[in-house]
């Protein structure tokens, strides 16, 4: 099951592309911003080209593991019906034993080795290196930093978009340009709420999916090593070994009896060529597995500096966000200051316009009043 999670990254994928078309109208057909939906219409498209290459790097992946699984069924059956016998003689010349390329190649190349008289596992070809190669472990590691870098990406450029179209000295330019600066928002906190959605659902399936790969590779070689693996016991290689082992032992024997009848610097040039040779063997045994050792912690050591350099990017991100949207704040607090005194300066004028207006309708009734008496006594001398 987890092997086919990356279904999870399809529905997610078109569940927020209805998402962002339903948002900026167009199912309603109440579009406000065509720049909006271009800009996010790249960006799902960028997303969805890398979604579809990581998918087909995992459906590889799981071809393999499955065959893997079905190799280890087989072998457990083989196994069973040889009586609980090595079932390697009837491997050892099974060319089509894999389906899958990777698989058969490095199949090939252990059995060309075990005939070469050179004993070795099975897992020295068939391992997590050969797993994280088909799955192309050096491009997916990087998808999900990369989801978080657009998300970034995407908000600066609504921010610029926004504070681009944002001028103006007093309260009515500035009102003009309010509904362009908060079209730039919404790009901005759009691109970087799906490009953190998108990081957070990709790094979950992708180590799920590498999880579930790398116990099939377990089961198989363990399956193998107690079914099919060539024995070492019978090989010349491991005779010459032992031969040259008890040579080397029945030297040093000789040479400890040497040193009991010998001088004190005879001893010691003794002492320190059994020294050298004890040394040279140790490190010619143990040269592959602290080599392995060295290469695992490598790995994890740069594992550890790429999600604290992804860390650190997001941190610095949220960190620009919070002070675009600081000075967001102060600037909208601003305007709202400055409207309040519009305000206020508007009823002190309405105030001082109406008490004119009492005024002159009060001068006018007088000199109407005055000119009345006058009329009145004109007439009345006439």
């Amino acid at each position: 099951m987890k092997s086919r999670l990356y279904y999870i990254l399809l529905v997610a994928y078109f569940v927020m592309v209805a998402f962002i078309l339903y948002i900026n109208g167009v199912f309603t057909g109440e579009m406000t911003s065509v720049s909006n939906l271009v800009i996010n219409g790249v960006f799902l498209a960028i997303i969805g080209v890398l979604f579809i290459i990581s998918i087909a790097s995992f459906l590889r992946l799981n071809r393999l593991t499955d065959e893997l699984e079905d190799a280890a069924g087989d072998l457990l059956a083989g196994y069973k019906e040889a009586g609980n016998k090595n079932v390697w003689s009837s491997l050892q010349d099974h060319k089509g034993f894999f389906d899958e390329k990777n698989l058969r190649e490095a199949f090939a190349k252990f059995r060309a080795r075990v005939k070469s008289k050179n004993p070795c596992d099975i897992e020295d070809y068939i391992n997590e290196e050969l797993l994280e190669k088909v799955g192309r472990n050096y491009y997916n590691s990087g998808i999900s930093g990369t989801m978080t870098g657009l998300g970034i990406l995407g908000t600066f450029i609504g921010l610029s978009l926004g504070l681009g179209s944002f001028s103006g000295d007093d309260i009515y330019t500035i009102s003009d340009n309010v509904g362009p600066l908060l079209s730039g928002m919404k790009v901005a906190f759009h691109t970087s709420v799906y490009g953190i959605i998108f990081s957070l659902i990709f790094n979950f399936v992708y180590r799920s999916i590498m999880a579930d790969a790398y116990e099939k590779l377990d089961y198989f070689l363990s399956v193998f090593r107690q079914c099919a693996m060539p024995p070492a016991g019978n090989s010349d290689a491991n005779a010459a070994a032992m031969l040259v082992y008890q040579a080397n032992l029945a030297d040093y024997m000789k040479q400890i009896l040497e040193l009991a009848k010998g001088e004190s610097k005879e001893q010691a040039k003794s002492l320190e060529q059994m020294s050298q040779a004890f040394v040279q063997q140790l490190q010619s045994a143990m040269n592959t597995e602290f080599k392995q050792l060295g290469d695992v912690l490598n790995r994890a050591a740069q594992s550890q500096t790429d999600g604290a350099e992804s860390s650190r990017i997001l941190l610095d991100a949220v960190s620009a966000l919070a002070d675009s949207s600081r000075s967001l704040q102060e600037t909208m607090s601003h305007m709202m200051e400055r409207q309040e005194i519009f305000a206020e300066e508007l009823k002190g004028q309405r105030e001082e316009l109406v008490s004119a207006c009492e005024n002159i309708s009060r001068d006018v009734s007088t000199q109407l009043h005055t000119f009345e008496q006058m009329r009145g006594i004109y007439e009345n001398k006439n």
